[in-house]
């Protein structure tokens, strides 16, 4: 049952890294697989071999946590390549729902982050300004157009994995900044295993080496970590919001003209200027349903810790 539990946090947390601005690494965080994850994958190291040599495969797989790694990255990648047609679907029919129900996710995880932050003070409320500048910087800058060539997906799979492991930063929405995003997203769609395979070395190798540098920050620095990570996620929340206006577009790999600039709207605004229903019931809805299944996964976090 626990295993099962696991894959079900792993699902989520690659439901959330398939959608431009929510982190799977704030689903890892709130339904408390973080930890055990960064332990497990900074057990993956040289001196492995050794312990192959002197104990054996079974015993070297238990001592990384290996069932447990399973668990969560079956569960990731049986949403990324379950789901990523869906969702993409859903952005593209139901933008204001979904970016609600998103909306409504990360504002509770914010609140579910501070809750763990011991004490505050004014070096920590620094930290915290300057996560949220860093993050709302990161999502005003425009996509930047770079060669799809297997080099580029490597290193994108090596940048983008860093970011869908920590809490606040978005690893699909440095994919998109890199303009990757729609590229892998269709390589996933239509099985293009040179691609795939190509990212997700890429992905192995930034794993393997960003996890050391923050299982250290939340061992060492536990509360000014926590502190930085949740001024990010807020930092995000412009990106994140559901009425927009677009003010420029660019042509994506497949000759499509999607959103480049955009700028924030309020519910009136937006249906004053686009001449579309804001539908803001059902985006209250949306944003009330994310939040309420945080708050669902936080309890049952607690009750199982």
């Amino acid at each position: 049952m626990n295993y099962l539990k696991t894959y079900l946090k792993g699902m989520a947390m690659g439901a959330a890294d398939v959608v431009p601005g929510v982190s799977g690494g704030t689903i890892a965080f709130i339904t408390g697989i973080l930890d055990p994850l960064l332990e497990s994958i900074k057990k993956i190291r040289p001196s492995l071999v050794g312990v192959i040599k002197e104990k054996g495969i079974k015993a070297a797989f238990m001592h990384i946590n290996g069932p447990f790694l399973i668990c969560v990255f079956g569960g990731i990648l049986t949403s990324i390549f379950t789901l990523a047609k869906l969702i993409t679907y859903l952005l593209e029919t139901h933008p204001i729902p979904v970016w609600s129900f998103f909306f409504g996710l990360i504002v509770i995880s914010v609140i579910h982050m501070l809750k763990q932050v011991k004490g505050f003070s004014f070096a920590r409320l620094g930290l915290f300004a300057v996560g949220v500048a860093f993050a709302w910087g990161i999502t005003m800058l425009n996509p930047i157009a770079v060669e799809m060539t297997y080099l580029n997906v490597f290193l994108g799979g090596c940048i983008a994995i860093t970011a869908m492991i920590l809490p606040g930063i978005s690893g699909s929405f440095i994919l998109l900044l890199l303009g990757l995003y729609t590229p892998v997203i269709g390589a996933v769609k239509n099985l293009e295993l040179g691609i795939i395979v190509t990212f997700a070395a890429g992905a192995a190798i930034g794993i393997l080496s960003f996890s050391h540098v923050l299982s250290a920050l939340l061992r060492k620095y536990h509360d000014a970590t926590l502190v930085f990570l949740t001024g990010l996620m807020l930092g995000t929340l412009g990106k994140i919001w559901p009425w927009k206006e677009v003010l420029t577009f660019r042509e994506n790999s497949k000759g499509e003209m999607v959103p480049l600039d955009e700028r924030v709207l309020s519910p009136m605004q937006y249906e004053q200027i686009t001449g579309q229903p804001s539908l803001l019931l059902y985006a209250v809805i949306a944003m009330l349903a994310g939040i309420f299944l945080v708050w669902g996964l936080e309890r049952f976090a607690n009750k199982n810790r």
